[in-house]
Formats: structure tokens, C-alpha cells, sequence
């Protein structure tokens, strides 16, 4: 059990029989009455965010989540493949299990696999991915100063808003927790 007090973000906690990660907290001290903490919570299984307010002499359950690093193989129908290069254990998932990590996933990507105790809750990608411009418009001769930008269709099927002189082929390096254009790779 953790105090209230000691929520930081990222922190993993189990509420009303479900597990939710904290996504944003605030401490409030009001002029009048005990001291609370407002939360913003996303659930693991669900995904649904939801606020979420405890009194500051509240105690919650810390969860204990379990990270394995895995290979994605390959893709079968919904089934998802990945390996532990330890003992070669391969492992299903689906695509609602992968959520908006599928955008960036690509084979041989090393991957972290959250766990429950034995249920697999989802995936953690790293924090930058480098995949290759599939589609494009060409560039316009002249327009590269004017700083503005083009849609571009990557490996994975994601559209991401890059500089005009990007062309097919590059290879990008794409932030995924916004799915934003970062540079050249």
C-alpha cells in the first residue's frame, strides 16, 4: 500500500479491482477543508482515461507490473508475434492488446511487453522509431525555405506532416508518443 502522497507519474496502481497507470496528478491544498489529490488515470486494460480525486489520507495498492523485452516477428491475420531471445518463448497478441503502438511497429523492432502476473497487458515502444517514406509528393524546386510541410505515408501506413524536401525512401526518425517528424535518421 502507498500513500496518495507519493503518486508520481507512471506509477502503476490498482483501484476498484482494475490496474491504472498515472498519467497526471496535482496535490490541492484548498483554503477550507483536508487536502486532496486530483488524478488523471489510464486504465491498462481498457484504455480509458478517467480523473480520478483521493483524500490526501488515502492508501492505494501499488501494482506490480513486470516488463520482458521481446522481438516482434511478425504479423498472422489479428495475431501479432513476438520472442524472448532468452528462451525463445513466442508470444500472441492482438491488435486491440497493441492499441496505437502498431503504427510503429516494425519486424525484428525489440519491444517491452507489460505483465500483470501472467496477463499481458500491452507493449511499450521505444521512444523513437526510424522507418522509411513509402509515399510523397515530390519537392518543389524553390519551396524548401518557406518552412512549411507535406504528408507523407511511412513503412507502417503511418501519415506523419515532414519538410518538402523529404522524398521517397528516406528513412525518418518519428517521436512515438505524438507520432511527430523529428529528422532525417
Amino acid at each position: 500500500m502507498i500513500s496518495v502522497n507519493d503518486f508520481k507519474n507512471g506509477l502503476t496502481i490498482e483501484v476498484d479491482h482494475d490496474l491504472w497507470r498515472i498519467v497526471e496528478f496535482q496535490h490541492v491544498k484548498p483554503g477550507k477543508g483536508s487536502a486532496f489529490v486530483r488524478s488523471t488515470l489510464k486504465n491498462l486494460r481498457t484504455g480509458a482515461v478517467q480523473e480520478k480525486t483521493f483524500r490526501s489520507t488515502e492508501k492505494v495498492e501499488q501494482a506490480q507490473i513486470d516488463t520482458k523485452s521481446m522481438q516482434y516477428l511478425y504479423v498472422d491475420g489479428d495475431s501479432y508475434y513476438f520472442m524472448d531471445n532468452d528462451t525463445y518463448e513466442q508470444l500472441s497478441l492482438t491488435a486491440d492488446q497493441l492499441g496505437d503502438a502498431l503504427k510503429y511497429l516494425k519486424e525484428n523492432m525489440m519491444v517491452s511487453i507489460i505483465m500483470h502476473g501472467s496477463e499481458t497487458l500491452g507493449i511499450d515502444i521505444p521512444k523513437t522509431v526510424d522507418l522509411e517514406v513509402k509515399e510523397t509528393e515530390p519537392g518543389i524546386r524553390g519551396n524548401t525555405s518557406s518552412g512549411g510541410s507535406k504528408p507523407a505515408t511511412l513503412e507502417t501506413g503511418l501519415v506523419v506532416q515532414v519538410p518538402f524536401f523529404i522524398n521517397v525512401g528516406d528513412v525518418l526518425t518519428i517521436n512515438t508518443t505524438d507520432g511527430t517528424y523529428i529528422s532525417r535518421a
